[in-house]
């Protein structure tokens, strides 16, 4: 209970606070309002008197300065300007950090995002024909090279393309999958859930670790519509398994004149194996083995903008296309610039241009001379320490799970403060910085940084330590 003396306290400096009005007028506001605007100021000065006066009630403040409200109605200013999608530095070690925006795309598709985003473009004109074209053209030729396919559509995200695929050629029909392929992937996507909303009864066979060629073969019957084939992306079953080859399942489907589709989730184009990814299936190897329909992400290891595609036999594509809510999840001219560049990249073997395939390829050894560089650094500060060990890196984005890539990590510690803190304080960062905490350690892995922001994560650590200094 607040004793008198205080209450009499704090209701002088209650009496203290300026007005609104009265802080707005003061020079250095009055300075500012072009830069932050009366609206954005008016409301960061109301946000700084609320506080203050909370903190007056509750005893944490003995003064009020006039020249201290100043500053920090113009920090409040400036933090609401601040847009809320900002760039953040990913010290995490995962490559396709979803809630970080999965692959950072490479320097040739901001270019040609920022010269089709600021004038008139061919996006859906024919020039040779002079007459409207289709958004379409511009990614068939690029995919039937990579992937030898007779067309391929690009639509928002690998969900909707899995929808429309099945809505298109199957709905109000049968479409056979494995029981160990019903997979849910983050923000609740199930494939049973895609099937019923596309207009597909969904037939189950096999068990959770055994399906079996006959399986599929039994279920077959005048109502099936098409086999899917279901990539588990974010999880594996090991031991006691059973799936069918990928030759047998297409020979199937086309004895019964069904199409096969397979959703193949990441978009790996090309073979991951050297670099310990053995268990990623390329699009290509699926499409000389016959299947039908692929569809794949854009912005995982394929390493591009967020789209769908949808790859494969034209007949198919076609039908595809003419379907009414194709309109309703095609892609912008944005994503279609970003999505070629690229592509392009891919068939220039330029595959290191691409940011997140060049840090998947990344060996420890040429991580660690940064690492080594940062820790030193970290260690000059007063109070705090770090060290480097070897560590693990991770693809995520539902890629490649239970396989990691060898690493090597900046440990940092703090005598007075703890890891929690120190991610905390990171966060907050002008440019965020996002590590990981484990085992109560705060873990940096430069494999997820780009080399030039090594700098800004020294200059940040070199601001906490004299921040800890002004505060002794």
């Amino acid at each position: 209970m607040m004793s008198p003396d205080f209450n009499a306290g704090a209701a002088s400096l209650l009496r203290q606070i300026p007005s609104v009005d009265e802080l707005l007028g003061r020079p250095l506001l009055r300075a500012a309002e072009p830069r932050w605007g009366h609206r954005n100021l008016t409301e960061a000065t109301r946000a700084v008197l609320r506080q203050l006066r909370a903190e007056i009630i509750s005893g944490q403040r003995e003064e009020v300065s006039l020249g201290d409200l100043e500053q920090q109605i113009l920090a409040e200013a400036e933090r609401v300007a601040r847009p809320s999608l900002q760039p953040v530095i990913n010290a995490t070690g995962v490559v396709l950090h979803t809630n970080l925006g999965r692959a950072p795309l490479a320097a040739a598709a901001l270019e040609r995002m920022t010269t089709v985003a600021g004038r008139y473009s061919n996006l859906e004109y024919d020039l040779e024909r002079g007459q409207r074209g289709k958004r379409d053209q511009h990614t068939d030729r690029l995919f039937n090279e990579l992937l030898g396919v007779e067309r391929a559509l690009v639509v928002n995200n690998n969900a909707a393309a899995v929808f429309l695929t099945l809505n298109s050629l199957a709905e109000r029909g049968e479409v056979i999958v494995s029981r160990g392929e019903l997979i849910e992937i983050g923000g609740s996507f199930r494939i049973p859930d895609i099937c019923a909303k596309s207009g597909c009864l969904l037939t189950e066979v096999g068990t959770t670790n055994r399906t079996r060629l006959s399986d599929y073969a039994g279920a077959m019957n005048e109502r099936t519509r098409a086999l899917l084939r279901v990539h588990p992306s974010n999880f594996r079953i090991v031991g006691f398994t059973e799936r069918p080859h990928l030759d047998d399942l297409v020979e199937l489907a086309h004895r019964h004149g069904v199409p096969l589709i397979e959703d193949l989730g990441s978009g790996c184009l090309m073979d991951l194996a050297p670099y310990g990814m053995a268990d990623e299936p390329e699009a290509a190897r699926s499409v000389r083995a016959g299947v039908d329909v692929i569809t794949f992400s854009g912005d995982k290891l394929l390493g591009g903008p967020q789209a769908g595609v949808i790859a494969g036999r034209r007949e198919l594509l076609d039908r595809i296309r003419a379907n009414p809510l194709f309109r309703a999840l095609r892609v912008d001219k944005l994503t279609i610039a970003a999505l070629t560049a690229t592509l392009a990249l891919y068939l220039d073997n330029q595959i290191d241009s691409i940011p997140a395939q060049r840090m998947i390829r990344m060996r420890p050894g040429e991580i660690e001379p940064r690492a080594a560089k940062l820790a030193a650094r970290i260690e000059t500060l007063p109070g705090f320490s770090a060290t480097i060990e070897a560590g693990e890196s991770v693809i995520g984005g539902g890629s490649t799970p239970a396989q990691s890539l060898p690493t090597r990590l900046v440990i940092v510690r703090h005598a007075q403060r703890s890891a929690e803190q120190l991610e905390r304080l990171l966060r907050q960062n002008a440019v965020p910085i996002i590590a990981r905490v484990e085992r109560e350690r705060l873990q940096l892995d430069l494999r997820t940084v780009f080399e030039d922001q090594d700098e800004e994560i020294s200059r940040a650590f070199e601001r906490l330590a004299t921040s800890d200094k002004e505060g002794q």
